[in-house]
């Protein structure tokens, strides 16, 4: 049998070894760039929030706004479906003042937009991340980058957010997410962004998704402020499916 004294350096050096496996060097970024298909595919993906104390926007949104009234209450921002079973990721500041009222998710459904009330499933402050459900299929919907794969800086991308998605220009990741644990990262990226573009959807060119978009950062040295970057989060992909299955289980259709 094995003395304390020496089982002590074999467990310590156990314990540093994976700690100590170097993470390889990011591979250069594939320049290819979002084409149209991709943005065709982003902008009917688009999918708002809306929180009101209404019980009902469906008229006001199926007539694509012209009838009926909208919520002079409204607070909001964009929203990413993620499944074919109307699960959406946004960013949970988007859902600051939604205690006591109602979350809508307006969405793409058979060639017209639909209003449906949500529920929440999963938030969290630090990460600026939030789950929500509307008990709708939704077919249309995003698949995550490889949680296995680098997505190096320069990485060409575009976004999804309701106040500018559909104008924006193409732009590239400013930080590099590394493969493991979930790809779960904060990162930037160089499009401008706008209120209302909190929690839309940040694409590559292959239109799958590498995140949701956070804050805008800008400098103002006087009175005129000049952009700087975007922020924009991701989830640990395998916890947040995780996370859908055992809701699946507590909610059957």
């Amino acid at each position: 049998m094995l003395s304390l004294a020496r089982l002590f350096p074999i467990a310590l050096a156990a314990m540093l070894f994976p700690a100590c496996t170097a993470v390889p060097d990011a591979p250069p970024p594939d320049a290819t760039p979002p084409g149209r298909a991709v943005r065709r595919m982003a902008a009917s993906r688009l999918t708002a929030v809306v929180i009101s104390s209404k019980d009902e926007l469906s008229p006001w949104v199926e007539s694509r706004f012209t009838q009926g009234q909208g919520p002079d209450d409204a607070d909001g921002g964009s929203a990413v479906p993620i499944s074919p079973d109307g699960y959406f990721i946004t960013a949970d500041h988007v859902l600051a003042r939604s205690a006591g009222r109602n979350i809508f998710i307006i969405h793409g459904q058979q060639g017209g937009l639909k209003a449906t009330k949500a529920r929440i499933i999963w938030r969290s402050a630090s990460a600026d991340l939030a789950l929500l459900h509307i008990p709708v299929a939704t077919p249309n919907h995003y698949s995550w980058t490889p949680p296995n794969q680098w997505l190096p800086a320069g990485t060409p991308v575009i976004h999804s957010g309701i106040a500018t998605g559909f104008r924006s220009e193409p732009g590239k990741l400013v930080t590099a997410i590394p493969p493991g644990r979930g790809n779960a990262a904060r990162f930037k990226h160089d499009i401008p962004l706008e209120p209302g573009d909190s929690g839309g959807a940040v694409i590559d060119a292959r239109g799958q998704l590498v995140g949701v978009n956070s804050a805008v950062e800008f400098l103002v040295p006087l009175e005129t402020a000049f952009f700087i970057e975007s922020e924009a989060n991701r989830p640990n992909v395998r916890a947040l499916q995780r996370a859908i299955e055992a809701d699946r289980r507590s909610n059957p259709l």
